[in-house]
């Protein structure tokens, strides 16, 4: 598991590989990610955007940006946390993500953004 806090957000990250969904002979890779995003500060935040960098051994570097995460938006009052579990598809074995979560303090209308810690995509024989 990767963890990283920036600005009272602690963001945590387990990857998993999905063989099930996958078909290495093909080129096609499925990873899961499930995501807890822990609200350690005193103010209330909300997340607004997302902002990943992908990285995968057999490709170039891509971005995605966009609203929320999953189809939420989600406030997070001090103390809470939100866990929601994601996708990417690779083309190969071997990848690695990485980002930010542009968020809101929700008491001044002032934003930030809070670390998405890198982690590792990597298919469970490729590191013997």
């Amino acid at each position: 598991m990767s963890t990283a806090v920036s600005h009272d957000i602690r963001i945590s990250v387990l990857p998993s590989f999905e063989a099930e969904q996958s078909e290495p002979d093909q080129g096609r890779f499925l990873f899961s990610y499930r995501i807890t995003i822990a609200n350690r500060g005193q103010r209330t935040v909300q997340l607004l955007r997302r902002h990943w960098f992908i990285s995968d051994s057999l490709a170039p570097m891509s971005e995605v940006e966009g609203p929320g995460v999953v189809g939420a938006v989600p406030v997070l009052q001090p103390g809470e946390q939100f866990t929601y579990t994601s996708f990417c598809e690779l083309r190969s074995g071997i990848g690695r993500m990485h980002g930010t979560y542009h968020m809101r303090h929700l008491d001044d209308g002032s934003e930030f953004e809070a670390v998405i810690p890198p982690f590792d995509l990597q298919i469970p024989y490729s590191a013997n």
